[in-house]
C-alpha cells in the first residue's frame, strides 16, 4: 500500500469530519457515508456528555473541525513530502490521554501515514469517538484495516510506544514501556504574554485559548504575563461572553471549590462570577483559576518562558501563537516539541 492510497482515505475521512464539525445536514454521498450512517455518526457525537460530562457536543464538534481542517489532500501531502514512508510496516502502540476528545488523533494519523501499524489503547474517558471514524476511514481504505488495532486489554507485542498522560502516569510508562524506542509525554500547560496593545477581540480570542475544552488541554492558556501598569478590567469585559462555562457542573464544581479553598486561606483573588485570577508565578493553575503575573521588560518575560520551557506547550501572544489559536494545531505542530513523523521514520 502506497502512502498516497493513505493521504486519499484521510482526506475524505477530513471532509466527513468538517462536515460534522460544522453541524452540516447530509446532502449526498460526497462525504463519503450514507444519510443514515451520518445521523450515526451525530447520534454518536450527541451522546458524548453522557459518557463523560466535560464533553459536551460543541467541544466534541470543534475538535472534529479543527482536525478535520488539516485533513486535505494538499496539507497531508505537503506535510509528508519531508519524511521517508516504511515499507514495512512495525507496531507502534499509542497510549491516548482523555482530557479532551479526539487528542490521540494526531499520534493515530502519524502512524498510519508514515506506513506502520497503529495499535491503539483507548482512554476509557474518551473510547467511542475514533473506533467509529476508524471504522469510516477503512471504509474510505480498506487496505488499512490490517494495521490498526484497538487493544481492550494487554497491548501484547509492540515495537515502539507512544504515550500520553499525566506525570504520575510517566512513572508506568518507564516501567513498562522504556525497554521499547518511545515518545513519552507528561503534564504541560500553555501561558499567553500580553503587552497592552491587545485589542477588545483579540483578549476576546484569548478566552478561546482559555475555556475551549473548559481549559483541560495542554494547549489551554493557564498563566498570563502582564505588563506592570496592566488594567485586568479590559480582560475581564473581553471574555464575558466565555461566561456559560459556569453550567457546566463539573466545570462549576471545581470553580466553587476552588474559591472556597482558597478564601479560606486568605488568598486574594479577582473573580467575574467564572474564573478566578491569583497573581502568582507558578505555571500551573487549578481549573477555573488564571495565574497571572506582571513584568517591567522583556527580558524578565524571556527568562520566564526559558525556564519553563520544558512545561510550556503553547505561548500565545502577538509575537508567538495567535490570539485563539491555541487550540487548532497545524499538523506539523508537534506536542512537546517531538518531531513524531520524523521519530515514526527512523524506527
Amino acid at each position: 500500500m502506497n502512502q498516497e492510497t493513505i493521504i486519499k482515505g484521510f482526506a475524505q475521512l477530513g471532509k466527513l469530519m468538517r462536515a460534522l464539525g460544522s453541524d452540516q445536514t447530509w446532502s449526498d454521498f460526497s462525504i463519503g457515508v450514507t444519510e443514515q450512517e451520518y445521523e450515526s455518526l451525530q447520534i454518536t457525537i450527541n451522546k458524548q456528555f453522557s459518557l463523560n460530562g466535560w464533553f459536551v457536543k460543541e467541544n466534541v464538534k470543534h475538535s472534529m473541525l479543527a482536525l478535520g481542517n488539516e485533513l486535505t489532500e494538499e496539507s497531508l501531502s505537503n506535510w509528508t513530502a519531508d519524511y521517508s514512508y516504511a515499507e514495512q510496516p512495525k507496531k507502534v502502540a499509542v497510549i491516548m490521554a482523555g482530557n479532551i476528545p479526539l487528542v490521540g488523533f494526531h499520534d493515530f494519523l502519524s502512524v498510519l501515514i508514515s506506513g506502520r501499524h497503529v495499535v491503539a489503547k483507548l482512554s476509557s474517558d474518551d473510547s467511542t469517538l475514533l473506533p467509529k471514524l476508524a471504522g469510516h476511514l477503512i471504509e474510505f481504505t480498506p487496505e488499512l484495516k490490517s494495521r490498526i488495532t484497538f487493544s481492550h486489554g494487554p497491548i501484547g507485542k509492540v515495537d515502539a510506544v507512544i504515550a500520553t498522560g499525566s506525570n504520575n502516569s510517566l512513572k508506568y510508562f518507564e516501567q513498562y514501556f522504556g525497554k521499547y524506542p518511545h515518545i513519552f509525554r507528561k503534564n504541560r500547560t500553555s501561558v499567553a504574554v500580553l503587552d497592552g496593545s491587545e485589542s477588545k477581540e483579540q483578549l476576546f480570542e484569548l478566552g478561546k485559548d482559555i475555556f475551549q475544552y473548559f481549559g483541560l488541554g495542554c494547549r489551554n492558556v493557564s498563566h498570563l504575563m502582564i505588563p506592570n501598569d496592566y488594567d485586568l478590567n479590559r480582560f475581564f469585559e473581553a471574555i464575558v461572553d466565555h461566561g456559560e462555562v459556569i453550567n457546566n457542573n463539573k466545570y462549576g464544581n471545581n470553580y466553587d471549590y476552588n474559591k472556597a479553598v482558597y478564601l479560606m486561606n486568605k488568598a486574594e483573588l479577582l473573580d467575574n462570577n467564572f474564573v478566578l485570577l491569583r497573581e502568582s508565578e507558578d505555571l500551573f493553575s487549578p481549573l477555573s483559576m488564571i495565574h497571572y503575573q506582571r513584568y517591567t521588560d522583556s527580558n524578565e518575560v524571556e527568562s520566564y518562558l526559558s525556564k519553563y520551557q520544558e512545561e510550556l506547550q503553547v505561548i500565545v501572544g502577538n509575537s508567538y501563537t495567535p490570539f485563539g489559536k491555541a487550540q487548532a494545531p497545524a499538523l506539523n505542530d508537534y506536542a512537546d516539541g517531538v518531531d513524531t513523523m520524523q521519530w515514526l521514520s527512523e524506527l
